[in-house]
């Protein structure tokens, strides 16, 4: 990913704001994805077709690494191994949601959409937090 775009998406030329507000955005909607898995836990798991003690369990974490990653990007400084954890557990989790759609769930059409497509967002994530990172080194 060339300077350029990334500086045009953070709308700053600043590689630590870059990365702050990269790993702002990233906790806005990892805490607000699973609070909704949390809180509507029922009727996401009959629409998706994952069992709702699942989402609940994972709605739970996900806020819970949300607060974490939002923690993050409120340091003035954000420690680098802390946000090459974030970048490495986002890499991880878009992984293994691709794979749970083929080896472990059975979801409906819209879950079948909709995991990898959070997947995605999630990778996405991680590769911008990963080219503020390399950029302020």
């Amino acid at each position: 990913m060339s300077a350029y775009p990334l500086t045009a998406l953070a709308g700053t030329t600043d590689p630590t704001t870059m990365l702050r507000r990269f790993l702002g955005l990233d906790a806005v909607v990892t805490a607000g994805n699973g609070l909704a898995y949390a809180v509507a836990s029922g009727p996401l798991g009959r629409l998706l077709g994952v069992d709702a003690g699942l989402l609940l369990g994972l709605g739970v974490g996900l806020v819970l690494y949300g607060a974490g990653v939002g923690f993050l990007a409120t340091r003035t400084s954000p420690p680098g191994r802390a946000v090459q954890a974030v970048v490495e557990v986002n890499a991880v989790w878009a992984g293994l949601s691709v794979v749970a759609v083929f080896v472990w769930l059975s979801p409906s059409t819209a879950g079948a959409v909709w995991i990898p497509l959070q997947a995605a967002v999630v990778a996405g994530f991680a590769a911008l937090q990963y080219a503020a990172l390399r950029a302020g080194r």
